[in-house]
């Protein structure tokens, strides 16, 4: 099992986001008709379909993707290549894109997919194939008004250019805007790669200016040295902080020295090393000791469920910033929040990059592109609009960070519901 993933499979993921929303639900005393639609997912949708590997030999593999609402807007989620995708997880993902396009105003519904599979273990043939077949089999779904899949664990540009590829193939024209996440050269938006990270750290920028901290100087743990972390590291240690610890799939590691790591630098070695493990001046720490580690801000960039009732107690940061979706469970949140710690909600730290994602489609659809400097301006425009509607709740209703949210995703999703109707 991969180091930061060990708690992963204890967990579920849709008791989890169902035990959130029932919890804010009787907070903010929703209508029970409201809670009966947001407790379903609006579609499910499984398919099992063949490939031909290297070999000659047919493997079957078993792909989702799910529509949870769509009340707001078309569906808007990303696609997991991953071994331990499961149809819970892919429900309680899509649950919470809904909530995350909701929390930040875009007009988007949630949606999510996944592949159980392991892309390190296929060649670049057997994952384009892979691919392609899972994008015609959900291209039932799919579309630029329907549902606009995007890159998530284990997937990335070139794979959103296989899907985008695939379905303007079965159109007989280019239709960019079916996903986001693409290459450049095909409709991608720049700022598109490192919109995740940019706007958690927009969002940290805000929190640490309530909370009194300066973040030049600050110590920041990083779990999850992928694209989200990484860049969230980067970025951070621009402005000053220090990076101490980070880990990946394959291990942790804590600077040795006081002045901590140099993120870009790290990315580099990760790229030739395929791991942050043995990176000189670090020594190699366990998932948990990482985790715990006394800092100023933590980040969990990697999977759901890594802090959990266990670790929370042990965890010494003033701040977390969940890069990640759903990396704290609902035991450990009582915890953190009970610990005075400002947990900012992965629906609120980590909807950067679902946002350069609607700025990409936006462009797709008008074919009018915009420069980073427009892109990352608008972003942080969004990020921390939200976080101030976010806080303001946070204040009013004297709860935690993440309730706030929810509250304040499900009073949008529920307006636009109720406006809408009930058809027929």
């Amino acid at each position: 099992m991969l180091a930061q993933e060990k708690h992963h499979s204890a967990y579920n993921a849709w008791e989890t986001a169902l035990a959130q929303l029932d919890a804010v639900a009787a907070r903010m005393g929703l209508d029970p008709g409201i809670h009966q639609i947001l407790s379903h997912c609006k579609r499910q949708l499984i398919v099992c379909f063949p490939v031909k590997m290297d070999d000659g030999q047919i493997k079957v593999f078993t792909g989702y993707r799910v529509q949870h609402n769509m009340a707001r807007g078309p569906a808007k989620g990303g696609l997991r290549f991953h071994p331990d995708v499961n149809l819970d997880e892919v429900k309680a993902l899509a649950f919470w894109m809904t909530m995350k396009c909701a929390v930040v105003g875009i007009p988007y519904g949630g949606a999510k997919g996944g592949v159980i599979c392991n892309p390190k273990q296929l060649s670049r043939n057997e994952l384009e194939r892979l691919t392609r077949r899972f994008a015609f089999e959900i291209s039932i779904l799919i579309g630029p008004e329907r549902d606009i899949p995007a890159p998530d664990v284990y997937t990335n540009p070139q794979v959103m250019g296989w899907i985008m590829d695939t379905y303007s193939m079965s159109k007989g024209y280019s239709v960019p805007g079916v996903v986001t996440g693409k290459p450049m050269s095909i409709g991608g938006s720049e700022g598109r790669s490192e919109a995740t990270g940019r706007g958690c750290v927009f969002v940290i920028q805000e929190a640490a200016a309530v909370v009194g901290m300066e973040l030049k100087g600050a110590e920041v743990v990083v779990q999850g040295f992928g694209n989200a972390g990484s860049v969230a590291a980067y970025l951070l240690h621009d402005l000053g902080a220090r990076i101490r610890a980070v880990s990946d799939s394959r291990g942790a590691i804590v600077a040795e020295d006081e002045a901590g790591l140099d993120p870009r630098k790290l990315l580099s070695y990760k790229k030739e090393h395929e791991s942050v493990l043995g990176f000189v001046g670090t020594r190699a720490i366990r998932n948990e000791e990482l985790l715990c580690l006394p800092c100023d801000v933590l980040i969990p960039a990697a999977l759901e469920n890594q802090i959990t009732e266990e670790i929370a107690h042990g965890v010494r940061a003033r701040i977390v910033a969940e890069a990640a979706n759903g990396p704290t469970t609902r035991e450990a949140d009582k915890i953190l929040y009970d610990k005075g710690i400002l947990v900012l909600p992965d629906i609120l730290a980590n909807a950067g990059g679902v946002t350069v994602s609607y700025f990409e489609w936006v462009q797709d659809l008008q074919s009018f592109f915009w420069n980073e400097g427009q892109i990352n301006e608008k972003l942080r425009a969004i990020m921390t609009r939200a976080f101030n509607s976010v806080h303001g709740i946070h204040q009013e209703w004297q709860t935690d960070m993440r309730t706030a949210a929810y509250i304040l995703a499900i009073q949008r999703v529920a307006e636009a519901t109720k406006i809408r109707g009930i058809f027929p």
